[in-house]
């Protein structure tokens, strides 16, 4: 005996509803769970000797425009730590290589970490190697590691440092000479260099007073 519609229509109709139920709720996005998310452990921090023959200090955009106190003053607080890495780095006859952004000049440095003649300058927007000679300064040299220094954190720091692991560079960062605005931008961006693919591999996360020439 053929079922009648209706009754057929039912049945499909309690058949969807019970596939329906089986299914496991839709998981919220990022953006849902923002207020219940928790940091993570912090990474360990690591004591690293370098050898200054094959080590460049890169000092990035440290301009007044941009390390300033009314913009971000998390970065004039870690000129002093700064200032000393750099004469350590000198004083071991280490390469420095300093950078600007936009229509900046090295006179736009702050003094306490601007470059001395000689010590290169380049140029770029975030990522320090794109469009400039970096990359073949540094293997000109045999440099092998990189001291990556600067503001923004989530800028110049974050980008360059993970093209220069790109490029095969060991990269050290001395997390108190990254800065930003806020410690939120300069956590995540230690939360990357520990965890992000290939990068994390290249990177060893430190103090500038931690790191011995």
């Amino acid at each position: 005996m053929k079922r009648k519609l209706p009754h057929l229509f039912a049945a499909i109709a309690m058949s969807v509803v019970t596939a329906g139920a089986a299914l496991p709720a839709r998981a919220a996005n990022v953006i849902d769970d923002w207020a219940n998310i928790k940091a993570p452990p912090p990474p360990a921090l690591q004591s690293v000797t370098v050898d200054p023959k094959t080590t460049a200090l890169l000092v990035l955009d440290f301009t007044h425009q941009i390390c300033n106190e009314k913009g971000k003053p998390r970065c004039v607080a870690s000129l002093p730590a700064m200032k000393k890495l750099l004469a350590k780095a000198r004083d071991n006859h280490v390469m420095v290589v300093f950078s600007t952004a936009g229509n900046m000049t090295p006179k736009d440095i702050w003094a306490d970490v601007a470059p001395m003649p000689g010590e290169p300058v380049v140029n770029s927007h975030a990522n320090k190697f794109q469009n400039t000679d970096l990359e073949k300064i540094l293997k000109d040299k045999g440099i092998k590691t990189v001291i990556v220094t600067g503001v923004n954190a989530n800028g110049a720091v974050l980008y360059t440092a993970s093209e220069a692991a790109f490029l095969g560079f060991k990269v050290i960062d001395p997390i108190d000479g990254s800065s930003a605005e806020n410690e939120y931008i300069e956590q995540y961006v230690v939360y990357n260099f520990a965890h992000a693919p290939l990068v994390s591999s290249m990177v060893t996360l430190t103090t500038s007073d931690m790191i011995k020439f």
